[in-house]
């Protein structure tokens, strides 16, 4: 008998790159706390937390460039060993609620899986909020709860 082999191929969708000549940028709204998300509660009738940062971007925006971004308006997060961790909140319009989803972390001067992750690729739709906490270096890094894939 002959012996029979299967693999498994997973193919990643191409995602186009955007020129960025051309394409009008979105309206990326960045809510940051030390230490902790927002609670999503924060999020709802229409409020948000108030420490709101606005960034003009592309969907092709690395997790890596916005960290950038935040540390340049932020000089406390500029210390080696700040970690971001990023969540997209978005609404859920079954039940009227928001919804809290991680997508990545990134750490001053050191580089990680997440740095180049986009937020594209992170499937961020324009009007959903970003919320990162920032852990300052001398805490414990975020803890990542096991991904369900």
């Amino acid at each position: 008998m002959a012996n029979v082999e299967s693999m498994i191929v997973e193919e990643k969708p191409q995602i186009k790159p955007v020129d960025r000549e051309k394409t009008c940028p979105l309206l990326l709204r960045v809510f940051c706390s030390t230490g902790r998300h927002h609670s999503v509660s924060e999020y709802m009738y229409g409020n948000v937390p108030s420490n709101e940062l606005q960034i003009y971007t592309w969907m092709d925006a690395s997790l890596h460039e916005l960290t950038s971004l935040v540390r340049d308006v932020n000089p406390d997060t500029r210390k080696k060993g700040t970690y971001f961790d990023f969540a997209i909140v978005y609404p859920n319009y079954r039940n009227n609620h928001f919804q809290m989803r991680e997508i990545g972390v990134t750490c001053t001067g050191q580089k990680g899986a997440d740095d180049n992750k986009t937020l594209a690729q992170a499937k961020f739709c324009i009007g959903d909020f970003l919320d990162i906490s920032i852990t300052p270096p001398n805490r414990l890094p975020p803890i990542r709860r096991q991904r369900p894939y």
